[in-house]
């Protein structure tokens, strides 16, 4: 089989999967993306082709990171539809599972650019956004911040300028979402072989922004009056095509982001601290009330926000405490497996005795 590299890169096949195969995969194999998870089956698309593959079997492994998400390639067999392997990913968000849960969930795979969605009202808040850039710094996934509702205000700007003094490299947009015309400045991360992904709280106008770049109509939702919340409108993470060639990856709204396994993450997201705290006395400051911290000295001059230092705190105790426990689960599941495959090598042995 002569694979179609240009049907291909409308759903965003780039030459890093590319590079990947082997001869024979290239006559045998087809790659297929994951558009849509559902319990229990996979939604595929090879750009000409979809199917559904049931999560069963060979594509279920013991190590979760390896299980296929929302973004994922998968190389099927031409000949019988069977699935061979899972391509390695580009990138990776995940996150600790809402609840109590000691566990992890990836979110999606191979995404090129970030759209951190928030509005300009009681919406906006500053220590999220920057929750949102460790986890976009984790995955190696440039983050576009996109400021939306700016018609119902007269303090956009005000918004804007808190927005660009996270991070002077982060872009950021100000838009009307109802307005087709006012998203021409996101279509540079839109071309084809491009996937974006959209995250944000529910009713701050991602649905909204998906219709207005050209993707299959999603449905929309009102707000509540009283506290500026939204609905959930997007019931299920899935990717839609877009009029400049790009997909976009379409998400429910998360309104609990915990992270984990996202240290080199969350130290980029504050990487200003980090630089400060070289000037610390000491190589181990914890930037309380350490002598010589240096840290605590730009709080006091002025040039670090006191809430800036307490999220970069609060976030890198909570990955590490996620992280930990995680890490306490995954050699549990480990040993469990190991005794698992053990007792039925056992059983098979004494069956073949009798």
């Amino acid at each position: 089989m002569s694979l179609n590299i240009e049907q291909l890169s409308t759903i965003g096949w780039e030459p890093f999967f590319q590079q990947q195969l082997s001869a024979e995969e290239w006559e045998q194999a087809s790659p297929y993306r994951v558009i849509a998870v559902h319990r229990g089956q996979l939604r595929l698309s090879s750009a000409d082709d979809e199917l559904t593959l049931p999560l069963t079997g060979k594509i279920l492994t013991e190590d979760k990171m390896n299980q296929a998400t929302i973004g994922d390639w998968l190389l099927l067999s031409s000949k019988d539809g069977k699935f061979i392997r899972l391509l390695d990913r580009k990138s990776l968000f995940k996150r600790k599972a809402p609840g109590t849960s000691n566990d992890y969930q990836l979110i999606a795979a191979n995404v090129n650019t970030l759209f951190i969605v928030t509005s300009c009202n009681d919406d906006f808040n500053i220590s999220r956004l920057e929750r949102y850039f460790a986890l976009a710094y984790e995955a190696e996934v440039e983050p576009v911040i996109i400021l939306t509702k700016a018609d119902l205000t007269e303090n956009a700007g005000d918004y804007e300028k808190k927005a660009r003094n996270l991070d002077p490299s982060v872009m950021v947009e100000t838009v009307n979402a109802l307005d087709p015309t006012d998203l021409v400045c996101l279509e540079a991360w839109c071309k084809k072989g491009q996937t974006i992904a959209l995250m944000g709280s529910s009713g701050v106008g991602k649905s909204t922004i998906a219709n207005g770049l050209g993707a299959p109509i999603q449905k929309t939702g009102s707000i509540r009056e009283d506290d500026s919340k939204g609905r959930h409108t997007t019931t299920h993470r899935s990717l839609l095509p877009l009029k400049q060639g790009g997909i976009l990856l379409d998400s429910p709204g998360i309104r609990e982001l915990q992270i984990t396994d996202s240290e080199t993450g969350v130290e980029a997201a504050f990487a200003d601290i980090a630089e400060i705290a070289r000037k610390c006395r000491f190589k181990n400051c914890q930037h309380n009330q350490e002598p010589g911290c240096a840290v605590q000295t730009a709080i006091d001059n002025g040039d670090l926000e006191l809430r800036r230092l307490t999220n970069y705190k609060k976030l890198k105790a909570e990955q590490a405490r996620n992280s930990a426990t995680l890490a306490e689960k995954r050699q549990k599941d480990k040993a469990f497996g190991k005794y698992v495959k053990k007792t039925l090598k056992q059983a098979h042995k004494l069956k073949g005795m009798t």
